[in-house]
């Protein structure tokens, strides 16, 4: 891929919209998209789409052209891509040579459940006790003498806070050795986790501003350490938005078809109504507007975005249409 070193595209907010072919997209995701759209469009930048299908255990036919379909139906438009994960192995790799010369990995041979959830993206949930350090007296190199064996390859966090400026939450600071400790960045044979692959798509594409739940704020100091050690020069903000729930006051899940995006294309539900009210729940609007997201780029503005959970009520919902 080629990288554009011009100054303004240097100078130019570059964001991104990276559905996970997982399973159809929801309300949750429509908003969070919205946010991340907006906050890129409002600043005269571009948007990437990128497909992030590296944890091909969960990866449902279909559901890549879908989510594409789910985005275009809402009004979505974006500058390039779209990209995909699996077809980028070899940047991966490059990555991992790197930070094996740089003694910044080092070979786990801890539990094949924790390796392999290493593939997705890690939410709050799904947080389990911070890593004890088993094998962090390993180096590099240790992993010749696991020829045959599945492990894990661990990134090593430093123990001090890594910190930055969250466009909806502020400062924040966090330690990752606290938070999780090392964690996993790859498995053998050869998979990148997902902590790695966006952090080597983000910088190939230029992408400088990171807007997604905030079920993975403890994602952003890995990401932030792993861009520095690949000697990445672009400086990337980072900005997470509160999860939507529904009337139980549970997350959205994909496991919910009521309220997939494509539910309610074929319901045949207009998009700008749902719009409407997406942009209603980020305070840009005191009634329900109907609209598409370029309706909304010149009065967005991240402060508007309310800090708390927003309630999605599919019954409400189509009750007003």
């Amino acid at each position: 891929m080629e990288r554009s070193d011009s100054l303004e595209q240097a100078s130019q907010v570059i964001g991104r919209l990276a559905p996970s072919p997982t399973g159809g997209l929801h309300v949750g995701h429509a908003r969070t998209f919205l946010i991340a759209w907006l906050a890129a469009r409002s600043a005269g930048g571009r948007i990437v789409l990128r497909i992030e299908d590296i944890d091909t255990t969960r990866v449902r036919p279909g559901a890549t052209e879908q989510a594409i379909a789910d985005l275009e139906w809402l009004g979505f438009d974006w500058d390039s891509g779209p990209y995909v994960q699996s077809q980028r192995m070899d940047a991966y790799r490059e990555a991992m040579e790197l930070l094996k010369r740089k003694e910044l990995v080092y070979p786990c041979t801890c539990t094949r459940a924790d390796i392999e959830r290493a593939a997705s993206a890690p939410h709050a949930e799904d947080e389990g006790p911070t890593y004890p350090g088993t094998c962090a007296g390993r180096f590099a190199h240790d992993a010749a003498k696991l020829a045959g064996r599945s492990f894990a390859w661990r990134f090593r966090v430093p123990s001090s806070d890594v910190s930055w400026n969250d466009l909806f939450l502020g400062e924040m600071a966090i330690n990752p050795a606290v938070r999780g400790g090392d964690f996993s960045i790859a498995r053998e044979p050869f998979v990148p986790s997902y902590q790695l692959a966006v952090v080597v798509d983000d910088n190939a594409m230029d992408v400088n501003q990171v807007v997604r739940g905030d079920d993975l704020v403890v994602s952003t100091p890995r990401q932030i350490l792993i861009s520095q050690a690949l000697g990445a020069a672009i400086k990337r903000t980072y900005g997470h938005v509160p999860l939507v729930c529904d009337a139980s006051g549970k997350r959205l899940a994909k496991r919910d078809g009521a309220i997939k995006l494509a539910t309610l294309r074929a319901d045949g539900v207009d998009p700008r109504n749902l719009i409407g009210l997406l942009a209603q729940s980020c305070g840009l609007s005191e009634t329900i507007v109907p609209s598409r997201p370029d309706n909304w780029i010149d009065v967005f503005r991240p402060g508007s975005v309310p800090r708390a959970s927003w309630t999605f009520n599919l019954n409400e919902f189509v009750n007003r249409l």
